[in-house]
């Protein structure tokens, strides 16, 4: 049974699942992790019972996942570095470059994303910039077993740059109408938009293994 009082981040916690149904409703459970599901459903103007439906629908699926809560944190940010860091470089420039070029062959049409490559490649220097911050500083501390308040500097700043993220994916969904074609998209146009909605996940699930598992057991005397 879904309790709509849930923050968007527990809810996220529980499963791939979980967060495909939060992804589709636009929920934010990165930055915007310590909502509740009801008061968020609310700011967004979303049908609390369609999405607790559709949540409960994900649950009974029950896709085998692992619960990061329970784990080691050494395990889980082993995970991070294998899943997000470092398959990120490539993807961002794979995006970049298909939107340099969607730009560059569509600039006289009105439905082409103006902008969109200079944003990606701002994204791609704060990404390469907070990255480079957790492998030489945070992770490596927590690899080596601290933990606790000497930690709170490093995980400050990590999730101030997290809230800088998440304001870059609203900027990038406002730049590509949600991620939605237009009827003239050729197939470089189509195929960026769909690696964009990839990316925004990607980012979305790093950024709330983070704020909500890693980091308040990082701040932990354990």
């Amino acid at each position: 049974m879904i309790i709509t009082e849930t923050s968007l981040g527990d809810l996220a916690a529980t499963g791939p699942d979980a967060r495909g149904v939060l992804l589709r409703h636009q929920l934010d459970f990165c930055c915007g992790g310590g909502q509740s599901l009801a008061d968020a459903c609310k700011a967004g103007d979303l049908d609390l019972q369609q999405v607790v439906t559709d949540l409960e629908a994900a649950a009974t699926r029950g896709s085998e996942s692992v619960d990061w809560r329970e784990r080691p944190v050494e395990d889980l940010v082993n995970h991070i570095l294998e899943r997000f860091h470092r398959p990120l470089p490539e993807h961002v420039n794979s995006v970049v470059a298909a939107a340099e070029k969607v730009e560059r062959v569509h600039a006289a049409k009105a439905s082409c994303p103006h902008g969109l490559a200079a944003h990606l490649r701002a994204i791609r220097d704060d990404l390469t910039s907070h990255l480079a911050k957790e492998e030489q500083v945070l992770f490596p501390a927590l690899l080596g077993g601290q933990r606790g308040g000497m930690l709170n500097g490093p995980v400050t700043v990590m999730m101030r740059e997290h809230d800088d993220h998440g304001e870059n994916l609203k900027h990038t969904r406002s730049l590509t109408k949600d991620f939605v074609p237009p009827e003239e998209a050729c197939a470089t146009w189509r195929a960026l938009y769909e690696e964009l909605t990839r990316l925004e996940a990607d980012l979305m699930e790093h950024i709330h293994l983070e704020n909500h598992v890693l980091f308040p057991r990082a701040l932990k005397k354990v």
